[in-house]
C-alpha cells in the first residue's frame, strides 16, 4: 500500500465529518452537558488526611449538594472511658486532638479535680498555662502550615515544622514523648521540669518569631493565596453561634470569646495577653487569627518563664496522689497506699460536672457522672472540632471543588474528635 493511500485511510473527509455531526441529536447533547457528577472527596484525598469524606453533586466544577461523613477513626473514646479508672482515661485524652494532646491532659484532670474539690499547687498551674501554651503555638503551626499546603504554598509548611520541631523537643524532653503524652495527673503532675527547662524555653521562644515572620511574609499579599482564601467559606458571627463554633474560628468571625478571658483558669487573668478577632468569618481569617495566636502564646510563655513559683507540683492527698518512689520502697505504709490507688483508683463522691478549657481549637470540655465508683458512670465530651465539622456541608455547598480543601483546613478538623 502507498504511503497516499494510507493517509487517505486515517484523514476523515469534510463530507463524513457533517454526515456524522448531522446525525447527533441536539436534545441528547444537552442532556448530557447537564448531567450532574457525584465524586467523593476524601477519605483517600490528602486533604482529607483518610478520615473522613464529602459526597459531592457537582455541576462542572460547582458543589450542588453535599452530604458530609464525620469519619472512619471511631475509637469509641466515650465508652470505652467508662470501663477505666479515672487516672487511666488520661492516655485516652491524648488520642483526641492528636496536635495538642496535654491540652487535653489538661482539661481532663481539672473537670476531675473539680468534681474532687481539690485545687492544684500553684506551681502547678504556671506549668500547666506553659505547656498548654507551648502546645497552642504547634497545634496552629500544623493547622496553618497543613491548609497552607493544601493550597498549593509548600515553603510555608518547612517554615513552621522547623520552628514546631524545637518546641516538640523540649516537650519530649520534659514528657519522654512527642505525640500523646499523658503527663498531667489528676492533682498535679508526673513530674517536675528537668534542670534547665525554663532556659531552654526562653530560647526556643526567641527563634518561633522568625518562622511566624516568615511565614506572614510570604503570604499576607500573595495574590493567589489571597483568591484562594479571601471570601472562601464565609460564616456569619450569628452562624457561628448558632452552630457552637468555639475557639479560633468563632474569633474568625468577629466573636470576641476566649474561656481564658471570659472565664479565667489558672490564673489567665493575671497574663497580659489579647484576644485577636477576624472581620470577615472566611478561610483568610480563620488562618490569620491562628498567626496572631501565637504571638500572644509567646506573650504568655515569656510571662510564666517569669512567674515559675517554687514547692511542690502534686497535692498533698493520699486518697488521690501516688506517694514518692522513695517511699514506696522504704515504707509499708506507703507500699500499702500506692497498692490501693493502683488497684481501686480515685472514688469522686456522686455528682455530676461540667468544666471546659480554652485548647488550640476551642471549648473542649468534659461532662462527667460519678456513682461514687472508681470508675465514671458516664464521661460526655465535649469537643470543638465536632461543631465545626457539622457546617462543612453549609460551608461547601454553592463553592468550587478547590475550595474544599482550603475550608476543611481552616476549619481544622480532627478526626480523633469526631468519633461518636
Amino acid at each position: 500500500m502507498s504511503d497516499q493511500s494510507k493517509t487517505n485511510k486515517v484523514l476523515i473527509t469534510d463530507e463524513e465529518l457533517i454526515h456524522r455531526v448531522s446525525q447527533v441529536d441536539e436534545t441528547s447533547l444537552e442532556d448530557i452537558d447537564s448531567e450532574p457528577m457525584y465524586i467523593n472527596i476524601g477519605p483517600t484525598h490528602p486533604a482529607t488526611h483518610g478520615t473522613f469524606r464529602v459526597f459531592c453533586k457537582l455541576d462542572g466544577e460547582r458543589i450542588e449538594k453535599a452530604a458530609v461523613e464525620v469519619g472512619y477513626l471511631h475509637r469509641g473514646f466515650e465508652k470505652i472511658v467508662e470501663t477505666k479508672h479515672y487516672t487511666q482515661v488520661i492516655p485516652y485524652t491524648d488520642r483526641l486532638n492528636y496536635s495538642s494532646g496535654l491540652a487535653n491532659n489538661v482539661g481532663f484532670c481539672k473537670a476531675v479535680e473539680r468534681m474532687l474539690g481539690v485545687a492544684i499547687t500553684p506551681r502547678t498551674e504556671v506549668i500547666r498555662v506553659l505547656v498548654c501554651e507551648i502546645q497552642r503555638i504547634m497545634d496552629h503551626m500544623i493547622c496553618v502550615g497543613a491548609n497552607l499546603v493544601d493550597i498549593g504554598a509548600l515553603t510555608n509548611f518547612w517554615y513552621f515544622f522547623n520552628a514546631r520541631e524545637k518546641l516538640n523537643t523540649l516537650l519530649e524532653a520534659l514528657t519522654g514523648a512527642r505525640l500523646t503524652y499523658t503527663y498531667v495527673r489528676i492533682g498535679g503532675l508526673a513530674w517536675d521540669l528537668p534542670h534547665g527547662f525554663e532556659d531552654k524555653v526562653a530560647a526556643v521562644i526567641k527563634e518561633v518569631p522568625k518562622a511566624i515572620k516568615d511565614v506572614t511574609g510570604l503570604v499576607k499579599r500573595n495574590r493567589i493565596f489571597i483568591d484562594r482564601a479571601r471570601d472562601v467559606g464565609v460564616i456569619s458571627d450569628e452562624d457561628a453561634i448558632s452552630y457552637g463554633y468555639t475557639g479560633p474560628c468563632l474569633r474568625a468571625s468577629g466573636v470576641d470569646h476566649d474561656l481564658r478571658k471570659k472565664r479565667p483558669y489558672y490564673r489567665y487573668d493575671e497574663f497580659d495577653f489579647d484576644v485577636p478577632l477576624g472581620d470577615n468569618g472566611d478561610t483568610y481569617d480563620r488562618i490569620f487569627v491562628r498567626i496572631e495566636e501565637m504571638w500572644q502564646s509567646l506573650r504568655i510563655i515569656e510571662q510564666a518563664l517569669q512567674r515559675l513559683p517554687g514547692g511542690p507540683i502534686n497535692i498533698d492527698d493520699k486518697n488521690i496522689m501516688l506517694p514518692p518512689k522513695d517511699d514506696v520502697h522504704n515504707s509499708m505504709e506507703a507500699l500499702i497506699n500506692h497498692f490501693k490507688l493502683v488497684i481501686e483508683g480515685v472514688k469522686p463522691p456522686q455528682g455530676e460536672i461540667y468544666d471546659a478549657i480554652e485548647t488550640p481549637n476551642g471549648e473542649l470540655g468534659f461532662y462527667i457522672i460519678s456513682d461514687g465508683s472508681s470508675y465514671p458512670y458516664r464521661i460526655k465530651c465535649r469537643p470543638p472540632c465536632f461543631y465545626t465539622m457539622n457546617t462543612l456541608k453549609k460551608l461547601v455547598e454553592g463553592s468550587m471543588v478547590a475550595d474544599i480543601v482550603a475550608i476543611l483546613g481552616g476549619l481544622n478538623v480532627i478526626a480523633g474528635e469526631l468519633d461518636r
